[in-house]
């Protein structure tokens, strides 16, 4: 792995870590990128300047999670493990080291989107370090030279390293969850430079290679890019044996 100069973002002239995306198949968006805005999520704490929040979303227009209607999806709520981006795989953006591994926490079954909102805003207005596991849910961070990933938000039981472990690109880490500080199962996905999380900088991160889908249906890849918000994203292909950047 490598920096690059490529897939920079529209805010600052920052040189961007070049990764695999982390997901497979269609249906992606990115609902929260630093192609938007930087800080991605208002915030450098935590490493999560340059932070992706990753959900899976169906044809229809807007960004609809799950089956159910937006009537209903906005005030009964719906099934957790019924929304698109539930127990999807989550792979290792490049060779590394585990360094750090969270399982077991538990799921809340049932999204309902007044007590998700409610208690990310409380976890914000209450933050104190020894809250972070609690908001990050089960997670898995991955170390490559000076350059650490978090994956957040996983899905109970379903971590698939250990720390101390070493995987290649590609590999299965975990699936998809509704874990922490988490509004509907989603992937938090960043990059920064230190397993301290409250002194970690974050790191620049664009996605070596991918498909966004244009409105007749059709795709196109990009290389070293990075999601704009609500494209609509897939990863299919074959693995290289290392990310890569110019």
């Amino acid at each position: 792995m490598s920096r690059g100069r490529s897939g920079m973002t529209r805010n600052e002239r920052e040189p961007a870590v070049v990764v695999e995306f982390p997901l497979r198949g269609a249906g992606w968006m990115a609902v929260t990128t630093p192609a938007a805005r930087v800080p991605s999520h208002g915030v450098d704490l935590l490493g999560q300047r340059y932070a992706y929040d990753f959900v899976r979303v169906d044809d229809r227009r807007g960004v609809h999670v799950h089956p159910a209607s937006t009537l209903v999806a906005a005030t009964v709520g719906r099934r957790t493990e019924e929304c698109y981006a539930w127990g999807a795989r989550v792979h290792a953006p490049f060779d590394a080291e585990v360094v750090a591994v969270s399982d077991g926490m538990l799921e809340r079954p049932w999204i309902n989107p007044f007590r998700e909102a409610a208690r990310m805003l409380w976890n914000g207005l209450t933050f104190r370090p020894e809250k972070i596991p609690s908001i990050l849910g089960n997670h898995v961070i991955l170390r490559a030279g000076d350059v650490y990933a978090g994956f957040a938000h996983l899905a109970p039981g379903s971590v698939e390293v250990s720390a101390g472990q070493r995987v290649v690109v590609g590999e299965a880490i975990g699936r998809v969850g509704h874990t922490g500080n988490s509004t509907a199962p989603h992937l938090h996905f960043q990059l920064m430079d230190s397993l301290d999380l409250m002194n970690a900088n974050g790191i620049s991160c664009a996605f070596a290679r991918y498909e966004v889908r244009a409105g007749d249906g059709t795709w196109s890849q990009v290389e070293r890019g990075i999601p704009g918000p609500r494209e609509r994203l897939r990863r299919m292909g074959g693995e290289k044996s290392h990310a890569s950047a110019r």
